[in-house]
């Protein structure tokens, strides 16, 4: 099943998504017509695993981490599918990352590897905008705008072995599996309920494969993952901010 949230000009509506319809408790929404695709969770925090493939710690010239390396972004780094990327005034090296997240469906803590998919309520796509030139990962990754999500949350995947791929202004950029991830999405998930209480609508993405790379003004980024569905965002032509929709 597809999970998605629509902006309507009375708020937000959840529901059902089938071929362009949201089917919410209280009717049907045509997406375009009623109104855009929302990010498909409202949450408290998106924790970001960094690191995470063997190809892009060579590329990087990165050590292979002992556990995941996790960063954080605030639920204002948000933008839906099709919402336009801001390329802010600070920086002039604007980059993509394709990545898998889950999407986390109850409260919890301190769980095993076993126990995390009865608490995943599906995995989604993310886009780990990042401001390269900045200093420090807060500056460079949770700017408002740095976290497109999307398009919607599918609930019956196995996230372990699924295919991906990015397509920036048509030409392919990133090409990899999940099974090429050194921590498995569960593994990730358990190790961060160690530290933190997850809440549903809390986002935990798995980090990119390698090539991650730079965007430009009105160039289209696209990131798929297969059974899960594909992101896709333009980067804004005149740097103007995006405006986070909830």
């Amino acid at each position: 099943m597809r999970l998605a949230r629509l902006a309507t000009p009375t708020g937000p509506v959840a529901g059902r998504y089938e071929d362009g319809v949201v089917y919410a408790d209280d009717g049907a929404y045509t997406v375009g017509v009623d109104g855009p695709l929302l990010p498909p969770c409202a949450p408290s925090a998106l924790y970001c695993v960094g690191r995470n493939y063997a190809a892009t710690l060579e590329q990087m010239a990165y050590d292979r981490p002992a556990e995941p390396d996790f960063f954080i972004k605030p639920p204002t780094a948000l933008v839906g599918h099709e919402a336009a990327i801001p390329y802010p005034t600070f920086t002039e090296e604007l980059t993509y990352a394709g990545e898998l997240a889950a999407v986390i469906g109850q409260r919890c803590r301190a769980l095993t590897p076993e126990d995390v998919p009865a608490v995943v309520r599906g995995y989604t796509v993310l886009n780990d905008v990042d401001a390269l030139d900045q200093q420090g990962r807060t500056a460079r990754k949770a700017f408002d705008g740095s976290a497109p999500l999307g398009p919607w949350i599918e609930t019956d995947v196995d996230p372990t072995a699924l295919e991906m791929w990015t397509d920036v202004a048509g030409e392919r950029r990133q090409e990899a599996s999940t099974a090429q991830m050194l921590f498995d999405p569960f593994e990730v998930v358990a190790f961060l309920s160690e530290r933190f209480t997850l809440r549903p609508g809390d986002v935990v993405a798995f980090g990119s494969p390698a090539n991650p790379g730079l965007l430009e003004p009105g160039q289209t980024v696209e990131i798929t993952y297969e059974g899960v569905g594909t992101l896709r965002n333009t980067v804004a032509e005149t740097g103007l901010e995006a405006t986070a929709r909830f």
